[in-house]
């Protein structure tokens, strides 16, 4: 418990899971459908607690965001760890089907909803948001590079193209569970890009 301490009587809230509330909003709502309100009421502060603790809507964005990639995208680290190309893909898919489908939180892919085009508010968080999944893709790419002269598939396979088309994958599993497909619709699409990796 964090005690954040304001002009007059000290305000006392957890900040962690105050946080954790905005991130719940953000991740429901969008960045542009958030208001100031919906944030307040959801996190129970008032605005100037809001203000003091973690700065303006944007810059709380950007906290909640940071605490997204850490929980919900841990997966992604741990995947690049796998031994094999087919282990890299397979916990990715696994991984974002959790994230887009998992228990008591919205769905889809927080990074593909503010991805997608918005309006000016969003314009500089938007493209936050992609450079930071450019750097996750180069950083795929290369790994799939390497398990291409590690022989976990030919050579000849384009692993640039595969990645991209992992990728699109990912992407279209978290459209879909947007758009209310369910888990078990999503574990058949997991199934059958696995089915159809090259290699093992």
């Amino acid at each position: 418990m964090e005690i954040l301490t304001t002009r007059g009587r000290p305000r006392e809230f957890d900040v962690d899971a105050a946080l954790a509330t905005a991130l719940h909003v953000f991740w429901t709502k969008g960045y542009e459908g958030t208001s100031l309100t919906d944030l307040t009421e959801a996190m129970g502060i008032t605005r100037p607690s809001l203000y003091a603790a973690f700065g303006n809507k944007e810059s709380l964005f950007r906290q909640a965001f940071d605490l997204y990639e850490r929980e919900k995208l841990a997966y992604v680290g741990s995947a690049m760890k796998a031994p094999t190309a087919h282990g890299v893909a397979k916990h990715l898919l696994e991984g974002a089907l959790e994230t887009c489908s998992g228990q008591d939180q919205p769905r889809g892919c927080l990074r593909v909803i503010i991805s997608t085009p918005c309006g000016s508010e969003a314009a500089s968080l938007r493209e936050e948001v992609v450079k930071r999944g450019r750097n996750v893709q180069a950083a795929l790419i290369d790994r799939m590079k390497q398990a291409a002269k590690n022989g976990d598939f030919d050579e000849s396979v384009d692993a640039e193209a595969l990645t991209r088309y992992l990728i699109a994958v990912l992407q279209g599993m978290s459209v879909q569970a947007g758009a209310g497909a369910t888990r078990a619709e999503l574990e058949r699409v997991v199934e059958t890009t696995l089915t159809m990796w090259p290699g093992r």
